[in-house]
C-alpha cells in the first residue's frame, strides 16, 4: 500500500508531467498558427487526444531544469535524498505509466476497431486507461483492453466480475486467469472467458 508521503509525492511528479506536456502542446500550436485543431476529437491522429509522441516525464522535467537553471535539478536531488529515494521510485512510477500511454495511442491509432469492440470512441477508452495507470503504473493496455472486454461478457450474469474488481486482482500481482477464479470462476471457465476475450479483441483489431 503506497503511504501517504508517496502519493503526495507521486501526485507531484504527475503534475510535473502535466505542465511539460502542456508547455510541448502550446508551444506546437503557436507554431502552427494558432494552434487550432489537433485536440481531442478533432480528427487528426484518428481523432485520440494525449501529447506528441516524444512528449513524456523526462522532457517535461527537462524543460523545468533549462527554465530554472538547474534550481530543479537541485530541487529533486533534495527531495530524493529527504525521502531516502522515494521520490526516484514516484519518479519512475511517472515514468512508467507516461511511457504505457504512449503504447496505448500507438496501438489505438493503428488498431482503431479497438474501441468499437468495447462498445467505446478512443478517447474515452484512453481516458479510462489514464485513470487506471494513476492507479497501477505498471498496468499494460492489451491488459487493461482484455480486463474491460471480459467484465463486458461475464458482468450481467456475475456482478461480481467488473473492470475494477479485475484490474485490482491484477495490481495484485494476479494473471486475468488467477483473478477470475478469486472472483469465483472455475479454473475451466477462467480459461474459456479469457480465451473469448482475445477472439474478440483480436477480430476488432482487423476490423
Amino acid at each position: 500500500m503506497v503511504r501517504p508521503f508517496g502519493r503526495v509525492l507521486f501526485a507531484a511528479i504527475l503534475c510535473l508531467l502535466v505542465a511539460g506536456m502542456t508547455t510541448s502542446v502550446l508551444g506546437q500550436g503557436k507554431g502552427r498558427g494558432g494552434g487550432v485543431g489537433g485536440g481531442r476529437g478533432s480528427g487528426g491522429g484518428g481523432g485520440i487526444g494525449g501529447p506528441p509522441p516524444d512528449v513524456g516525464v523526462d522532457r517535461g522535467l527537462g524543460n523545468a531544469s533549462t527554465r530554472s537553471n538547474g534550481r530543479s535539478d537541485k530541487g529533486l536531488a533534495n527531495a530524493s535524498a529527504k525521502s531516502n529515494g522515494r521520490s526516484d521510485a514516484g519518479l519512475d512510477r511517472a515514468r512508467t505509466a507516461s511511457n504505457n500511454l504512449r503504447n496505448a495511442d500507438r496501438e489505438l491509432r493503428d488498431h482503431p476497431g479497438i474501441a468499437n469492440t468495447l462498445h467505446t470512441n478512443a478517447n474515452d477508452l484512453r481516458a479510462d486507461y489514464q485513470a487506471a495507470l494513476a492507479l497501477n503504473p505498471d498496468l499494460k493496455f492489451g491488459n487493461f483492453v482484455s480486463a474491460t472486454r471480459v467484465a463486458q461478457n461475464l458482468g450481467r450474469r456475475h456482478p461480481n466480475i467488473t473492470r475494477t474488481a479485475i484490474l485490482n486482482g491484477l495490481a495484485s500481482g494476479r494473471s486475468l486467469g488467477q483473478t477470475l477464479q478469486d472472483l469465483g470462476l472455475s479454473d475451466h471457465a477462467a480459461n474459456e472467458a479469457r480465451k473469448q476475450a482475445e477472439r474478440e479483441i483480436k477480430r476488432g483489431k482487423k476490423s
